[in-house]
């Protein structure tokens, strides 16, 4: 095989080195076989004659060889390409405009394609990645589809699965990290040991966790993320073994992970399970129901999902039988997993196939614009056809040579594309980082250029087999029947008619989708969020636990912190919480639930317990941020440790628990089964804090000076909040300077990025709706133009006999015009069957919304009587004898 393509290769770039070894390598052994009939007793004259009769002669022999193996297809099909480069190179307009239309939606396939390769299709950067699961557990009848997983669970999946090699855990805390010029909020996988070991991890740089690094007492380390290294290390070579203190103590640098996808969350640094305070303590260990691990797991060889799905649910049944205290039967426990390639992509795949499809779609229109161009192209060429077929060219070469330049154009159409897919990568990545982790494994790579090489080939042999399937005669025979007319046969200007329609009908699809989608992101940002966030700054106050274990010490750290902020010139108020609405962590990963009661007031169910998102908020909070006290009051300075403990519930959570007009103000509240009470002093109005497309979420806020956790700055200015960002940060390094600040964002920026992944969509959506928009409009201008040029004749005639350049005008518009109005019926028929599809990602609009079909109808309908004037225009400056004379 590797002979015949080397032979293939040499015979057409070496074509004229080979016949001048051919020669002289023929006539030697010419010469040899005269004197062999020498030997044998001929004359030389004789022997030549013998020797001659033999071979053939020269000339034949080598047009023998010629026709050895695939010679002569080669050659060929090297003079079509070259022939095929020559009538493009006479026809620079056609070309430069086939080329660019291809381009476009070759290119924005090829770049779709490389995300949706990298992100779905690209296998895991681990090893056996297809054996990777990931664990989960659930409560339906509670709410709760993923549950986390107690250390005692994981060591009974552990211990009892037999289809599983092992079982690892993770989970994400946030530490502060000391040793270099500023206090840093490191977020911190939590694993075990063999963690990396079980997903087939190798470190760039040093090592991963040992199982002695995991027992109890030994040194602490840290295995960095690559990201973590690159942007906070500086890319440092020679990093393992620094030491950094966390938890006060010292935390030994052991390796450097590759650039991988990190999953559920991305993290700084990693350390074994042994050195987490909590994670380590004896009363954490040995509750079963304190939870807050993931658990990851590696098939055996051999073992399919389903069966190890059937030992998950005996290992959940025996647990339930044998816990049934952990276990309620109201809750409806079970176990689940799932290939860790759909968890890293379940987010992104709805997403990234919607584009794919839509941007095939924008290359079916080049497609069908380019084949219209194609067909008006074969007209114009009709006496060089019909010369070539007297000259004895077949229907199959004719083919062939047609198809050989649309495949010419298709190619270079997929060269100019990369180019353009190249350039949008970097907003494409960007894009897919709101989706998944795998991100960074988009690039044009081997197989994304295989893929634009044959979609390009795909492409060039479609388009340039439609003009010549026009009609079920033979184009060619109809050609030189034609006697040099340019008046198209039926099938062709059926096939014309075809596209044009099919233009249209995809196009106002496209349209459709892009328009719903920008309707549905106005609706978005039109939401009233509940809260006021102009003017107000954010930021993330990380305290170094190890230095306040006791929560006097906090209180004491936050009341000072307050005292300096409240007195900075320009700040109208400030307030800390555990929280603020529309931020990045809360959307991600919803409310921080929990269970609840109201004095008086069981579950509905008589069982399952109550839930809410539960947030600790300062005296400031609601005065901040500007969400209204619609009953009772708001937290004050008195609401200190030593007062009776008070809560505040929001609206909705008033509305579902204790009906519309009952005042819930002096009722009790308890989180921990009636142990302990707090007072409900107010009812706050409902905020949109995780999504302005969901919900408002029933919330308890609790006093933040009597449960001092976690801790947010919120601070409403005067003038620009930005400004005083590093004011602020200088007043939190006086109180502390081992306290780490990050997140630091407007209310307004958080808003806008709560709607950053549906506008990023509809933007996406957008540019391929104007892309086919443009290419429609430039191929109904196309075929106009061509229908004027080739009925020059006609109107001529028309003209003569009196007819105004009105009416014809109005006869040209009115024949394009009924073209487009088919493929709006067309294409509207075909929207309102894809209604169903497009329903889940859309906010309140309605996929088959009357305004945007309407809205949309009306501007293809613009740019189409648009198209069709400007070629119809010229009717009205035809001279009739002129016309005549042309015939």
């Amino acid at each position: 095989m590797f002979e015949k393509i080397s032979y293939t290769a040499r015979s057409v770039f070496l074509r004229q080195k080979m016949e001048q070894e051919l020669d002289p390598e023929l006539r030697f052994h010419l010469e040899m076989q005269i004197e062999e009939n020498v030997r044998r007793g001929m004359s030389r004259a004789d022997a030549r004659r013998a020797a001659l009769s033999c071979f053939g002669g020269v000339e034949q022999i080598k047009e023998e060889c010629r026709d050895v193996s695939w010679m002569r297809l080669v050659d060929a099909l090297w003079q079509d390409v070259r022939y095929g480069l020559r009538i493009l190179r006479k026809n620079p307009g056609f070309t430069v405009v086939s080329v660019l239309t291809l381009a476009l939606g070759i290119g924005a396939n090829t770049a779709i394609f490389s995300v949706i390769y990298g992100v779905l299709l690209k296998p895991l950067p681990y090893s056996d990645g297809d054996r990777l699961v990931v664990l989960h557990q659930q409560t339906p009848r509670a709410g709760l589809d993923n549950m986390p997983f107690s250390v005692k669970e994981i060591m009974d999946y552990r211990e009892q699965s037999q289809t599983l090699d092992a079982v690892v855990e993770h989970h994400s805390m946030a530490f502060i990290l000391l040793g270099r010029a500023e206090a840093e909020r490191v977020q911190t996988g939590v694993v075990s040991a063999n963690f990396f070991d079980v997903l087939g991890v190798k470190p760039l740089l040093g090592r991963t966790f040992l199982p002695g690094d995991e027992h109890e007492g030994s040194d602490a380390v840290l295995v960095l993320s690559y990201k973590y290294w690159r942007e906070s290390q500086g890319g440092d070579p020679n990093v393992v073994g620094r030491v950094f203190q966390m938890n006060n103590r010292p935390h030994t640098v052991v390796g450097v992970l590759p650039s991988i996808p990190q999953y559920p969350v991305e993290s700084d640094v990693y350390m074994p399970t042994s050195h987490c305070p909590t994670r380590s303590s004896k009363g954490f260990i040995a509750d079963r129901t304190e939870r807050m691990m993931s658990a990851f797991g590696r098939l055996k060889p051999g073992v399919t999902v389903e069966q190890a799905q059937g030992d998950l649910s005996r290992i959940a049944d025996n647990l339930q039988r044998e816990y049934p205290e952990a276990y309620p039967e109201s809750g409806g426990y079970g176990a689940t997993l799932a290939s860790l390639r759909d968890e890293l992509t379940r987010r992104a795949k709805r997403t990234f196939l919607i584009l794919l499809g839509t941007a095939g779609l924008v290359l079916l229109i080049a497609c069908a614009n380019v084949a219209n161009l194609s067909v008006a192209r074969l007209l114009r060429r009709e006496r060089e056809i019909a010369v070539r077929s007297a000259l004895g060219a077949g229907r199959g070469r004719l083919m062939r040579q047609l198809l050989t330049e649309s495949t010419l154009l298709a190619l270079a159409g997929g060269a100019v594309g990369l180019v353009f897919a190249g350039g949008g990568l970097h907003l494409l990545k960007s894009f897919a980082t709101r989706f998944t982790t795998r991100a960074d494994e988009i690039s044009i790579d081997g197989s994304v250029l295989l893929f634009t090489l044959a979609i390009s080939i795909v492409t060039g042999i479609a388009f340039g087999l439609m003009p010549l399937l026009a009609s079920r005669e033979s184009a060619f025979t109809a050609l030189k029947e034609s006697g040099g007319r340019s008046t198209p046969g039926a099938g062709r200007q059926r096939l014309r008619s075809a596209l044009l329609i099919a233009q249209v009908a995809v196009s106002f699809v496209l349209l459709i989708v892009a328009g719903l989608m920008l309707r549905s992101l106005m609706n978005l940002q039109s939401v009233d969020p509940g809260f006021d966030p102009e003017n107000v700054l954010a930021m993330r106050i990380n305290l170094n636990w190890s230095r306040y274990d006791r929560q006097q010490e906090s209180r004491a750290f936050y009341k000072q912190l307050m005292e300096k902020v409240e007195a900075k010139p320009g700040v109208v108020s400030a307030a800390l919480s555990s929280g603020y609405p529309l931020n990045q962590i809360g959307i991600t990963f919803g409310p921080y639930n929990r269970d609840f009661e109201i004095q008086g007031y069981p579950a509905a169910d008589g069982g399952t317990p109550q839930q809410a998102a539960v947030r600790t908020a300062s005296p400031g909070y609601f005065q901040t941020l500007g969400i209204p006290i619609e009953r009772g009051r708001a937290f004050t300075d008195s609401d200190n440790e030593t007062a009776p403990r008070v809560a505040i519930i929001n609206r909705s959570l008033a509305r579902h628990r204790l009906g519309q007009e009952e005042d819930p103000t002096g009722r009790r509240i308890s989180f921990d089964r009636g142990v302990s009470w707090l007072t409900i002093v107010g009812v706050a109005g409902d905020a949109k804090e995780y999504g302005l497309d969901l919900e408002p979420a029933d919330e308890v806020y609790t006093s933040f000076a009597q449960d001092p956790g976690g801790g947010n700055l919120l601070v409403r200015t005067t003038s620009n909040p930005e400004s005083f960002a590093k004011v602020l940060r200088e007043a939190v390094y006086e109180v502390d300077p081992e306290t780490a600040v990050d997140r630091v964002q407007t209310l307004e920026r958080a808003r806008s990025e709560s709607t950053a992944s549906p506008r990023l969509t509809a933007i996406l959506l957008g540019l391929f709706a104007v892309l086919a928009l443009i290419i429609t409009a430039a191929g109904i201008a196309g075929v106009m133009n061509l229908s004027v040029s080739q009925r020059t004749h006609e109107i001529g005639v028309r003209l003569a006999l009196g007819a105004t350049p009105g009416k014809v005008l109005g006869m040209v518009m009115r024949q394009g015009m009924a073209l487009v109005v088919t493929g709006l019926l067309l294409g509207s028929a075909a929207a309102l069957a894809l209604s169903g599809a497009l329903s889940s990602v859309l906010f309140n609009v309605e996929p088959t919304d009357p305004v945007t079909f309407v809205a949309v109808a009306l501007l293809l309908l613009a740019a189409a009587a648009w198209s069709c004037f400007v070629p119809a225009r010229r009717v009205t400056s035809i001279d009739p004898m002129a016309a005549l004379r042309s015939e």
